[in-house]
C-alpha cells in the first residue's frame, strides 16, 4: 500500500475510530478494502484519477487527484504518490479543508509528511 499523510492516517484513525465505538465491525472492514483498492489504483495509474470529487469541481488543484474507492474520496499526490486525505462520500469535504491554510490560500493542501 502507499503511504499516507499525517493528515490522512488521522483522518483514517478517526474513521475508524467513529467506526469502532457505534460497534460497526463492517464498516471499519468496507473502509480498510476502500484504502487498499484506491492505493492499487493509485500504484497501478498514479494519473487515473479526477482533477476534483464530481460533487466539488472547485477543489481541483494542479499537484492533487481524487480517486472514488468504496463509499471513500481519497485524495492523493501523484508525483510522489501519496494519500493526502480520506473523506467518507457524504463529508461536507469544502468544510473540511477549509482550516487548511494551503487550501485557503488555493495552492492546495499544505505538504504533509510521508508515514512509514
Amino acid at each position: 500500500m502507499i503511504g499516507l499523510s499525517a493528515r490522512a492516517a488521522r483522518q483514517f484513525r478517526e474513521l475508524r475510530e467513529h467506526y469502532e465505538d457505534r460497534e460497526r465491525p463492517e464498516a471499519t472492514r468496507r473502509l480498510i478494502a476502500a484504502l487498499e483498492e484506491a492505493s492499487r489504483k493509485i500504484e497501478v495509474t498514479p494519473s487515473a484519477g479526477l482533477a476534483a470529487p464530481r460533487p466539488y469541481p472547485h477543489l481541483a488543484r494542479p499537484d492533487r487527484l481524487w480517486i472514488k474507492a468504496g463509499r471513500y474520496w481519497i485524495v492523493y499526490q501523484p508525483a510522489t504518490p501519496v494519500i493526502v486525505g480520506v473523506f467518507y462520500e457524504t463529508a461536507n469535504i469544502p468544510r473540511r479543508l477549509r482550516g487548511c491554510a494551503g487550501f485557503r490560500r488555493g495552492t492546495g493542501m499544505p505538504g504533509l509528511r510521508v508515514l512509514r
